[in-house]
């Protein structure tokens, strides 16, 4: 199944309401992943840019494209992003055909 990485920022009141009432989020929104056929491989919480990071696998773009949407229309995030992964296998297969991309690319110079 294709990888994913998921980062993304609270708001200040979606801050504000987990100090008030402390709960794991990821393990929150676990069923919801899991709803589209999604599965945690890492996840965790970071300082820095975002607050939340999580690996998972989804069947496909569109299921990917789904958890997104979901966790941006809830209101309690202020900045997300999605982040397609290869695999090792699948990164060899993007240098290789690299090669017949670069015999037709000529860049402006």
């Amino acid at each position: 199944m294709p990888l994913f990485m998921y980062q993304a920022s609270y708001t200040a009141e979606s801050l504000a309401a987990q100090i008030k009432e402390p709960k794991d989020r990821i393990e929150v929104v676990r069923p919801a992943v899991e709803a589209v056929g999604g599965k945690f491989i890492a996840s965790g919480y970071i300082m820095g840019e975002y607050d939340v990071m999580a690996i998972y696998e989804a069947p496909d773009d569109v299921a990917a494209a789904s958890i997104a949407l979901a966790f941006g229309a809830g209101g309690a995030l202020r900045a997300a992003k999605t982040t397609k992964l290869l695999t090792g296998a699948e990164y060899v297969q993007a240098l290789q055909k690299a090669q017949s991309v670069g015999a037709q690319y000529r860049p402006a110079r």
